[in-house]
């Protein structure tokens, strides 16, 4: 897709669906500071889903980056109150051919910058998240919900430990790989655990962009055991049975 084609269907598709902002100045000054992709329309359905969460189940965050969505659902949780566990779940790897290229012309290597990434979400997320801390959980999606289902016990990059000895979920952020089979993949692991009542947001969904995460996202609109609240621009959904 050419870049102005892009930019086309995206302002038709605005122009269309008014996707909701909402401001939240202390974000602002997060996002100064912590390198990341939350997108404006992310921050209504964080703060809609975390404010109406159907009990105290984990909050299950696949894809961290930086830490900046982690520092954002925390902020929503300290917003309204809620004691849900968060658990950020990356594998912090940039392996390809461009990267390593671009790596290579640089300097350095891929496992330098994967280091750094590592140590800058570890940063962020201890000067922002501080009295709140996650549960960073270095691994695949793939391997995390293995060990949940099996309740084996898993180490975070903090050195502490999470027991599943409760597996519900009760809002899930899926911002990991974004291909189809991965994405089809996480939802079905979210599927398993999320709460009726529970929402899932996935992350780079809107029809404008045409990642696999978007196809995953219109098959799940078509569940009826799913609600679409709104695409904001992407995906976001409650579980009604």
């Amino acid at each position: 897709m050419s870049k102005i084609w892009y930019y086309i269907k995206k302002g038709v598709y605005f122009l269309i669906n008014r996707p909701i902002h909402i401001k939240e100045p202390y974000v602002n000054i997060m996002r100064s500071a912590n390198a990341g992709w939350v997108v404006e329309g992310h921050l209504y359905c964080f703060d809609y889903a975390i404010s109406r969460l159907p009990s105290t189940a984990s909050i299950v965050e696949i894809g961290a980056f930086c830490g900046l969505s982690t520092n954002v659902i925390t902020y929503f949780k300290k917003k309204h109150d809620k004691t849900n566990q968060l658990i950020s779940v990356d594998t912090w790897s940039f392996e390809d051919s461009k990267n390593s290229q671009y790596a290579k012309e640089a300097g350095y290597s891929m496992d330098d910058f994967k280091s750094f990434v590592m140590d800058t979400y570890k940063r962020n997320v201890s000067f922002f998240s501080g009295d709140d801390m996650p549960i960073a959980i270095h691994d695949s999606s793939d391997n995390f919900f293995s060990n949940w289902e099996s309740k084996t016990p898993m180490n975070d990059v903090f050195g502490k430990s999470l027991t599943t000895s409760d597996q519900k979920i009760s809002f899930a952020f899926i911002d990991g790989n974004h291909t189809y089979p991965f994405a089809k993949r996480d939802f079905e692991n979210v599927d398993k655990y999320l709460e009726v009542g529970g929402f899932i947001l996935f992350d780079d969904s809107a029809d404008y962009i045409g990642w696999g995460s978007c196809k995953v996202a219109k098959e799940v609109s078509k569940l009826d055991r799913y609600k679409l609240i709104k695409k904001n621009p992407h995906y976001f959904f409650q579980k009604i049975k």
